[in-house]
Formats: structure tokens, sequence, C-alpha cells
């Protein structure tokens, strides 16, 4: 496919959008993951599945299993999930939307058990890092699990004594556990960004408009240059030329050629405007791949999950 289709598949894919349900979504856990917060601010209390893992979203996603997928992004103490930025290169998938959830962390373990009583502490690598102070502060076995909420009813499951988990009081709670400790993250207001994924041109359910308005937007893309002096310096040009805020922007590898490398961009934009559009197709004479991978609102800042 030629960039320049690329690109404007990327563009459409948002205005194809929001329509009737179509099957449920998608997301990586188990019931009472932060995920699973997030399809329910993106999309409401809809019919979601969960699944073993951000790669088995994707696959679920693009096989048509599911309507659509929400995985996470970014968050803001361990910065980018890398992994889903690498299965976004790899599928052909778009960005509808994006939603912030909150993150509250907790320890939590079965009834009648004492923080002196804990010997190891479970939870996904992300969440062990967010409450790295507090978990330190004592002589545990820190171990990693794939996700905060199936720490914890692997716990419940196993009636596993002397051990606790790093997960969310609403997860702590459907799984019959005790809290232990509260709010034990590192840094005040937490949060994770996650992005809603579909197949080109495939209607969703429609998303939520948690901050009441659609004003503000995103556009995600990937570009690829030559590995020569002045070649990313070029695209940056074209931004600024037409006055386009980058707020971000990050490498990863291209895995084609070894030491060579793509680079992921957000713009404080929407693709269909015509000067973020012009800047999009001038990016073809500075590039060697574009890949538009969606223009859609952003998120309202820490949307109030609990249930």
């Amino acid at each position: 496919m030629a960039a320049d289709d690329v690109a404007a598949e990327g563009v459409a894919a948002d205005s194809a959008g929001a329509g009737a349900p179509t099957g449920p979504i998608a997301y990586a856990g188990e019931p009472g993951a932060f995920a699973e917060d997030a399809v329910l601010a993106a999309f409401g209390d809809v019919e979601r599945v969960a699944v073993g893992g951000f790669r088995p979203v994707f696959e679920a996603v693009s096989s048509g299993m599911v309507a659509a997928g929400v995985v996470p992004i970014e968050n803001v103490i361990n910065g980018t999930v890398r992994e889903n930025y690498d299965l976004l290169l790899e599928h052909d998938l778009v960005i509808r939307g994006e939603v912030v959830v909150p993150v509250e962390l907790c320890l939590a373990a079965l009834p009648g058990q004492r923080l002196d009583d804990i010997e190891r502490v479970y939870s996904h690598i992300q969440a062990l890092g967010q409450a790295e102070v507090f978990l330190r502060a004592r002589p545990w076995q820190l171990l990693t699990t794939y996700n905060t909420a199936g720490a914890g009813k692997a716990i419940a499951d196993r009636g596993e004594r002397g051990a606790a988990a790093v997960l969310s009081p609403r997860a702590a709670r459907l799984f019959g556990l005790q809290v232990l400790a509260e709010e034990i993250g590192d840094l005040p207001g937490n949060r994770t960004r996650f992005v809603v994924l579909a197949r080109p041109g495939v209607s969703i359910p429609a998303l939520l408009d948690a901050s009441g308005t659609t004003t503000a937007r995103r556009t995600t893309l990937v570009v690829a240059v030559r590995n020569e002096p002045g070649t990313l310096l070029a695209v940056l040009g074209v931004f600024a030329t037409h006055r386009l805020n980058m707020s971000k922007i990050e490498s990863r590898p291209s895995r084609e050629r070894a030491w060579e490398y793509v680079f992921w961009v957000d713009l404080d934009a929407d693709a269909s405007d015509p000067t973020t559009a012009a800047a999009l197709d001038e990016l073809a004479s500075v590039t060697t791949m574009r890949r538009v991978l969606g223009s859609y609102a952003r998120g309202a800042e820490g949307a109030d999950t609990k249930a």
C-alpha cells in the first residue's frame, strides 16, 4: 500500500466512527482490571470480553471476533507501553478514541491477613513500579504477573496466605480480598491513557464523551526517515511551518533493519483540518514511510470509573 493510501485510510477511520454495536469490546486482563475501567469509561456498561494479553486484544479485533479493543498506551509515571506501539505497527488497525483512567492502587490479601503476615506481593510490573516507595519499605518478595486484577484473582483462587496483590480497590472487592493499605501509589494523580482500536471502516459502539466536548483532537502517526543527518529535522520542520504542536515524539526499532528506527508522533490537531492535511501530505517528501493511525477526540483527564 502506498504511503498516501496509508495516511488517507488512517484519517478516514475516525469518521467511519461510531455506529450500532457490532460485538463485544476486548481488553487485556481480568474483570476489575484498569483496562476494564477504561472500557467502562469509553463505552459504558457494554458487552466486553477479557483476554490474556495485549497481543490477543489486537488479534481479536483484527479477526473481527470483537467490535473493538481497548489497550493502554501511556502512564504518567512509567511512560509509554512500548509493546502496544509495536503491535499497532504490526496490525492493520486504527485508533478511534482515547480515555484517561485514574490509577488508584491498594494492597489487598485474603480476609484475616495483616501486613505483618505478608511475605510475597504480586502484580503487573508497571503497578509494582508505580508503588515502589511503599513496597520497598518492607522486605517483601515482589513477583510479577500479567495483570493487576489477575494477581488478586490468583490469590483468591489458590487461597494463598502470606501473599498480597497490588490492584485497584474495585478489583479487591470483586475477588473478596481485604484491603490492607490504601492509596499506595508513589504519585498522587497517577493515570493511564488508553486507546480504542478498531478495523478500518468498521462501525463500533458509540463512544461516550466524558469531557462533554469533542473540540480537542489528537492525531497519532508513525514515520520513518533515511538514516542521514537532518532527516528527522526536516520532519519537525514540516510541523513547525504549519504551526502544529507536537505533544509527543518517541522512537522505536523499525524491526526491519538493525539500528534503524521509526518515530511515533502525537499532534494536537485534527487530520481533517486543511492545515494539518497539508502538513501530512508534505511529509511524503521527507519520509520513507508515514502512516496515520487515527485522528480522534482527546480523552478527559481522569474520568471517574469507580464502581
